[in-house]
């Protein structure tokens, strides 16, 4: 079987250190290239979205909003799936239609499953 995330480059988003390296490593695992990890929302400036595939977005870093940077992935082309603990997603939805949400707590496989999809989409554009 072929791996899920074949060579992609992730970008995370994630300030939970446990659930960013489970993360890291389900990605790695499931075959992609590289993983980024930024923990911070002043992060997000350092990090340029141009040099990853994909992007793993949790709506909030240190109780701050990364809506900011999901409409810059966005304006960008850049795929991305929010992956929170955050419930109130009616607005979200709204903003970003189409963009999975995977809610907290999830499974390893409706994660990368919904990375995969998420590449998918944007291939199939």
């Amino acid at each position: 079987m072929p791996a899920l995330l074949n060579g992609l480059r992730v970008l995370l988003l994630e300030d939970e250190v446990l659930i960013a390296m489970d993360v890291e490593q389900l990605c790695l695992d499931n075959g992609a290239a590289t993983v980024k990890t930024v923990r911070d929302l002043a992060e997000t400036e350092a990090a340029n979205p141009a040099l990853f595939d994909i992007a793993i977005v949790d709506l909030r870093l240190g109780g701050q909003s990364t809506l900011g940077f999901a409409r810059r992935l966005n304006e960008m082309d850049i795929p991305f799936i929010f992956a929170s603990g955050y419930t109130d997603i009616e607005e979200i939805a709204q903003e970003f239609p189409g963009v999975i949400f995977v809610p907290k707590p999830y499974s390893g496989n409706d994660l990368i499953d919904a990375v995969a999809a998420a590449c998918r989409k944007r291939s199939a554009a």
